[in-house]
């Protein structure tokens, strides 16, 4: 497989998302690499499947700061990228596998956790690859890019008692865990509708765009890869899950990046306390990923909200301070806490079926937007096993 299928890109937004990312290359190979981390005896070996923008730009260095989890290897379809990097993280030869010798990861001890990096389609079998292997799985969101691929993926995990967890770093980021434990604690009064807008602009140019403009990739447009965002804030903000939703889609054909996925898709989502999410996603918009939370008692906006850093979280019309937010590497906590589930020492909050129920939802949506805004029945029996806020601490230094 190319490398250019492997590659995720940062976020697609704008200019400063652009330079944030280069300047996180530019960090890792400056000697990230070199940083003096006092790692736990029992850490976790993790293999990154797939070294594109993200890998490189982000995952790469947080495992330089991982406590309780390591570098282990690299799976790459370009043997001389993946032995450049596995040069500059301390790994050799040995620890870089081709997309080919990929199932040979199963006679590498050293390999317990494998971080799917891949474009959405290729989640399902590398995912199935991987428990076959007996490793666990950490997979990029969207959990892949059909209902029934995800269905089949937390199948696999349960036949090979393996630990599927998807990537929603933000379960684990100080501004939203604050936010979740405001709204658990009811700081400003009953919670009444949410808005949400998560977007980018996309070009056809730039691989990383490429792969997510192509529905036989990436399963669905700026829904799958922007849209989800918000409709998992609201579900975890919320505390709920909806149980109708209905959706809206304007999708310009005649624009080349859209001739086969969806470009805007609003949505309402009501919920079983009679709260409403709202919120719209569109791949032809500025970078943004805000959301905001209106109750009885006053407003909680944040934006940005879901930014690798930089998050702002304000509160109006309220005499409630807002919480002091500690940035983080939300890559090297999420990574750190898979690693706490494979040792038993924490539960894991992120599971592959909270990752289903995502794609479910989406597919509702989509399938309301083909009828005009139809109402459809969402109550698919999920309910989130461990609350974020209830588990994972806010580091307050």
């Amino acid at each position: 497989m190319g490398e250019h299928l492997s590659r995720r890109g940062v976020m697609g937004l704008g200019m400063g998302a652009a330079l944030a990312m280069r300047a996180g290359m530019a960090r890792a190979q400056q000697g990230e690499a070199a940083a003096t981390v006092r790692r736990a005896a029992d850490s976790v070996g993790v293999a990154i499947v797939g070294i594109g923008t993200l890998s490189i730009g982000q995952l790469l260095p947080a495992l330089t700061r991982t406590r309780r989890a390591h570098l282990a290897a690299l799976v790459s379809g370009d043997a001389d990228k993946g032995r450049r990097t596995a040069a500059h993280y301390g790994l050799g030869e040995k620890a870089v596998y081709s997309y080919d010798r990929f199932d040979a990861i199963a006679d590498d001890p050293g390999i317990e956790i494998v971080f799917i990096v891949l474009p959405n389609h290729l989640h399902r079998p590398y995912t199935e690859r991987a428990f076959k292997a007996g490793k666990h799985v950490l997979c990029e969101k969207p959990l892949a890019s059909t209902v029934a691929d995800a269905e089949a993926m937390v199948a696999a995990g349960k036949a090979a008692n393996r630990h599927l967890m998807v990537g929603y770093r933000c379960h684990y980021e100080p501004l939203n865990l604050a936010a979740m434990r405001m709204m658990r604690a009811g700081t400003l009064g009953r919670p009444r509708i949410s808005h949400a807008n998560m977007g980018k602009q996309t070009d056809l140019a730039v691989s990383s765009d490429a792969w997510r403009l192509d529905k036989t990739m990436s399963g669905g447009g700026a829904l799958f890869d922007m849209g989800i965002y918000g409709i998992n804030a609201q579900r975890y903000l919320f505390n709920e899950e909806p149980v109708e939703v209905r959706a809206w889609a304007f999708t310009d054909r005649s624009d080349p990046r859209f001739r086969t996925v969806e470009d805007l898709i609003a949505w309402q989502m009501r919920f079983p306390s009679g709260a409403i999410g709202e919120g719209s996603t569109s791949f032809s918009q500025p970078g943004t990923m805000a959301w905001q939370m209106i109750c009885e008692n006053g407003r909680m906006v944040a934006d940005p909200g879901c930014f690798y850093n930089g998050n702002k979280l304000r509160l109006e019309g309220t005499r409630v301070p807002a919480p002091q937010i500690v940035e983080i590497d939300q890559f090297a906590r999420e990574i750190d806490w898979m690693a706490d589930v494979v040792r038993g020492r924490a539960p894991m909050v992120s599971p592959g079926e909270e990752g289903l129920q995502d794609m479910r939802l989406m597919a509702a949506m989509l399938d309301s937007a083909a009828n005009g805004g139809a109402t459809v029945r969402t109550d698919f029996g999920y309910r989130r096993a461990v609350d974020p806020a209830a588990v994972v601490d806010v580091p307050n230094s």
